[in-house]
């Protein structure tokens, strides 16, 4: 069974329930987070190291696609100064692989552990939390992985860099809020889960990983793709490592995410606390 907490004990939106549920729980939360990647790649002899093959070996064949095969049509060209294929690729596909892992995983969270919900006394949300988490230490080493590859390219960081402690723990903060909502949804009704694995290619695609949004001609287009929080991040993430540009480069777009943001954090903790008394019975 969950703790279970009346509205006003727990607030409009349930902060305050999801705040009891993590205090005191962080070694908890670490240490599952942990076990959650051994759990996954149990019975491998490289054990959770195949954690980041996958997005290694992907990054092989895209550096032989925009390094080797496409190397004539030229570079990437942002604000007037171009940018080499591979590097633009990089530095987009780095926060993208942790984006759709974490939306996956993240939504399939409770109904893969519904153990913790259904046979013992186990705060919920922090299913959530440590799967983000485990996820967290795999895009940190593909992190190092990338600012060594840019190194070897001859991108060097800057200061410019160090406004990785704003979108890397906001990445993160977004997307664990999301699962608040995804996560609940999927454990009542797997079509919910389908549907968010149909559209992960379209979110790819048209997403700013793989081309500039900026490069954009209608002014139109620019603008609603700043309503697409991944395109965002692929934006910091080149910012901090590729274009040495401010957080505050465009207004617009920081201002509309933090919006966003604001927004999936309160619905979050809104369904959350809405239907987490139920989980028991569904699952």
């Amino acid at each position: 069974m969950v703790v279970r907490s009346g509205k006003n004990e727990d607030g409009f939106f349930g902060f305050k329930g999801l705040i009891r549920e993590h205090k005191g729980n962080g070694k908890k939360i670490f240490l599952l987070a942990g076990n959650d990647l051994k759990k996954i790649y149990k019975g491998a002899v490289l054990g959770p190291f195949w954690a980041i093959v996958k997005p290694i070996f992907t990054l092989s064949i895209l550096w032989f696609a925009f390094y080797i095969g496409l190397r004539a049509s030229g570079d990437i060209v942002h604000n007037g100064v171009p940018y080499g294929r591979f590097a633009f690729m990089l530095t987009g596909y780095v926060p993208w692989f942790f984006i759709s892992e974490g939306i996956i995983k993240g939504a399939r969270s409770i109904r893969t552990n519904k153990q913790y919900v259904t046979k013992i006394s186990f705060p919920v949300s922090n299913i959530m939390t440590f799967t983000m988490l485990s996820m967290l230490y795999v895009h940190l080493i593909l992190l190092i992985i990338m600012v060594v590859a840019l190194l070897i390219m001859g991108i060097k960081p800057t200061l410019y860099s160090l406004q990785i402690i704003w979108y890397l723990p906001l990445m993160f903060m977004f997307f664990l809020a999301l699962s608040w909502t995804t996560a609940t949804f999927v454990a009542f009704s797997k079509d919910f889960e389908n549907i968010i694995n149909s559209i992960m290619t379209g979110l790819f695609w048209l997403s700013g990983v793989m081309w500039d949004t900026a490069g954009l001609k209608s002014d139109t287009l620019r603008h609603v793709m700043y309503f697409n929080p991944i395109n965002y991040f692929a934006n910091g993430y080149r910012r901090c490592f590729l274009y040495n540009e401010s957080i505050f480069a465009d207004p617009k777009e920081l201002i509309i995410f933090l919006a966003e943001f604001v927004f999936v954090v309160l619905l979050g903790g809104f369904n959350y606390r809405r239907l987490r008394k139920i989980l028991p019975d569904v699952l």
